[in-house]
């Protein structure tokens, strides 16, 4: 028993001895006294000796011009201020004070047992509001280190918050430049077919509609002459827009041009397109797929080629018959989303084409969309909807759509992506 009560104390002296040591390491902090009182002052002075141990150092001054001076000339830690003065008086004191230094902490200690006032204060920036005889030196010790740990704090937030809002602007930059680009890979002209006719005498005829949901989207689409009677038409939809989506697309871009070697057989296409976008993300730790359609559309044979990686089934509009259907009514083969396996292939479709059909190609964004009773759009009523404006001319087919959705869904904006693309059989060759 007598040797656990010396080894407690020896644990204790020991441990008194390294505070001792831990608080002489720690620089003194110079307090700004500002009081007007000589008896308060003296009083404050005596707390912080008894109750400091030589932590702090106080130097008073008793007006606030004097205190203003003394601030501009820096190496203050603490301001310890009442706010009744000869050359000022009430909150004025304070803002006065934290004006000329924001940065330096700031105590009210006032005679004044003012709530609305106190709040104010603390409200201002104020880290504490304390009352002249209400308090003793452990608690004006406790206080003044509290204020500078809070300020420290706070200003750390406030480095934190300043590097957030450059790198946000920045990142914004970014997007805005990411967007910009997209937007310059957008269709400016349509090929017409043959090549040397003006569009309104062109035998296929284009039109589309793109909306990204953020500042850059993940669906993307090209529409590009492969003879002189055959047009190749590619749609994509990337899981998840933004940033992410945007990159992917970039390289569905290049990996499109690469390919047109191949881009009349739309199987082979999807299927070479597939391979090298996996072997490109297969290195990647984030999943990632695509969802692909691609039509070859050729007014001479007449005969539409398809084939289908996992996306929405286009629909072929026969405007002769008045008959509207999704192209996997036709031939329902087709192959799994791109970049899910390195060997997938996919299928050719086949199907006649005939002057005055169009041919609506999607992503998902238009119909998967609720109402206020959760509801989705769906693709069956997009092809209702198709089926009862079938003779509209393409460009208006298109914005209609969209005008429905938005009726249906009662918001003027989407959840995600939407990309809509028609192509007119103006004449056969």
């Amino acid at each position: 028993m007598e040797a656990a009560v010396v080894d407690e104390r020896t644990a204790r002296r020991e441990w008194d001895r390294g505070n001792k040591r831990q608080q002489a390491a720690e620089p003194r902090v110079k307090i700004l006294l500002l009081e007007d009182n000589p008896g308060d002052a003296r009083l404050i002075d005596l707390m912080f000796t008894q109750a400091a141990e030589g932590r702090f150092e106080t130097e008073h001054v008793d007006t606030l011009g004097v205190a203003l001076h003394r601030l501009a000339q820096g190496g203050i830690g603490v301001v310890l201020a009442d706010l009744s003065l000869p050359d000022s008086h009430g909150i004025e004191t304070f803002e006065r004070l934290h004006a000329r230094a924001p940065q330096v902490p700031i105590i009210v200690l006032s005679g004044l047992n003012d709530t609305t006032l106190a709040v104010q204060a603390v409200h201002e920036g104020a880290q504490d509001y304390l009352i002249k005889g209400q308090v003793d030196g452990q608690l004006l010790v406790r206080a003044i280190r509290y204020a500078i740990e809070r300020k420290r704090m706070s200003e750390q937030l406030a480095h934190y918050a300043d590097e957030l809002r450059t790198r946000n602007t920045q990142l914004q930059a970014d997007l805005n430049m990411a967007r910009e680009i997209q937007e310059i890979f957008m269709p400016q002209q349509y090929p017409t077919f043959p090549h040397w006719v003006a569009p309104e005498e062109s035998a296929l005829r284009f039109s589309h509609c793109y909306l990204p949901a953020a500042e850059v989207g993940g669906d993307f689409f090209s529409i590009f002459p492969i003879t002189d009677s055959t047009a190749g038409v590619f749609i994509c939809d990337v899981m998840g827009h933004g940033m992410r989506g945007a990159l992917i697309t970039a390289i569905m871009r290049g990996l499109v041009e690469e390919l047109m070697p191949v881009a009349a057989d739309p199987g082979k296409f999807l299927t070479e397109v597939n391979r090298s976008l996996h072997r490109i993300l297969s290195r990647t730790r984030e999943p990632f797929l695509a969802t692909a359609a691609y039509l070859v559309a050729d007014v001479a044979s007449p005969e539409l080629r398809f084939a289908s990686a996992g996306h929405p089934s286009p629909f072929r509009l026969q405007r002769q018959t008045g008959i509207a259907q999704p192209l996997k009514l036709i031939d329902p083969r087709h192959g799994p989303a791109l970049g899910l396996f390195d060997k997938s292939l996919y299928p050719t479709c086949r199907s006649p084409l005939q002057t005055n059909d169009m041919l609506l190609l999607f992503t998902d964004g238009v119909y998967e969309i609720d109402n206020s009773h959760q509801e989705e759009y769906s693709q069956e009523r997009l092809l209702d909807f198709v089926k009862r404006h079938l003779n509209l001319p393409s460009e208006q087919l298109l914005q209609q759509i969209l005008q429905d959705v938005r009726k249906f869904s009662g918001a003027g904006e989407f959840d995600d992506d939407v990309c809509l693309v028609g192509v007119e059989v103006a004449r056969t060759l």
